[in-house]
């Protein structure tokens, strides 16, 4: 447990979640040899089937019992709408059976749930519970005073290749907004980082929230490399056009 804990705040808060890849139209390889290169070598970050899938390559070699699973992402949307678009993993304890998830943006986890406990549980970035709903669960945090439902998943078993379809969707599916959205995401001691095409915010865990709008693509750019400890993919040309529609976008 004492190890889980220990990974599961290590990796999202040294491994951003970005989509820098599926926003400039370019393929998003699940191999664990492409993971391990973009990720570990090659200094960028990756969404939930990237650093889930890391995260479940590691966990199995250190001897855990992980099981892949995945969910239909609920928070702002209606339930009856969401597909099945998530990746998460089933860590299975002798104190229990766990959850893990460190690839969720702006609400990836810093701990483990246990699954079988509906009370808050308390991470070093906010509270959070497991919530049965019929033969299903729900994720749920708790954000200005209120529980949110982040997503919803169930225990059926899934492998590395069911996961391709789900990613090739989300990766180039017209409406994915992995696809139209610029989004990063990094969790530092007492606060979140948050970025959403222009829109820059600092969450810190005692209510405060610094917000701030980039009018040109080199502040943002500039943010990805400081803030999120990103390695920029080249041509640099590439992402300005893409950073300069979004800024343009948000102005109209």
């Amino acid at each position: 447990m004492e190890t889980l804990r220990a990974l599961h705040l290590l990796h999202p808060t040294a491994i951003a979640f970005e989509n820098l890849d599926p926003f400039l139209g370019r393929p998003v390889l699940l191999d664990m040899q492409s993971v391990q290169k973009k990720l570990i070598h090659g200094g960028r970050g990756g969404y939930c089937f990237e650093q889930n899938g890391l995260f479940w390559r590691v966990l199995l070699a250190l001897g855990f019992r992980v099981t892949g699973l995945s969910a239909r992402v609920l928070r702002g949307r209606p339930e009856d709408l969401s597909p099945r678009s998530h990746m998460l993993l089933k860590v299975e304890l002798p104190e229990g059976i766990y959850i893990a998830d460190i690839g969720f943006g702006s609400q990836t986890l810093t701990a483990p749930l246990r699954l079988d406990d509906p009370h808050p549980q308390e991470t070093p970035h906010g509270l959070f519970r497991v919530v049965k709903k019929g033969d299903e669960y729900d994720e749920q945090a708790l954000l200005g005073g209120e529980w949110e439902t982040q997503y919803r998943f169930g225990m059926q078993d899934y492998y590395p290749q069911d996961y391709e379809a789900l990613n090739w969707y989300r990766a180039t599916h017209p409406q994915s907004p992995f696809v139209t959205t610029l989004i990063a995401a990094r969790p530092r001691p007492g606060k979140r980082l948050g970025l959403r095409d222009n829109h820059y915010a600092v969450r810190h865990q005692d209510g405060r929230t610094e917000k701030c709008t980039f009018s040109k693509p080199s502040e943002i750019m500039a943010v990805l490399e400081k803030d999120f400890g990103l390695t920029l993919p080249e041509p640099r040309a590439a992402l300005e056009t893409a950073l300069e529609r979004v800024i343009t976008r948000s102005a109209t």
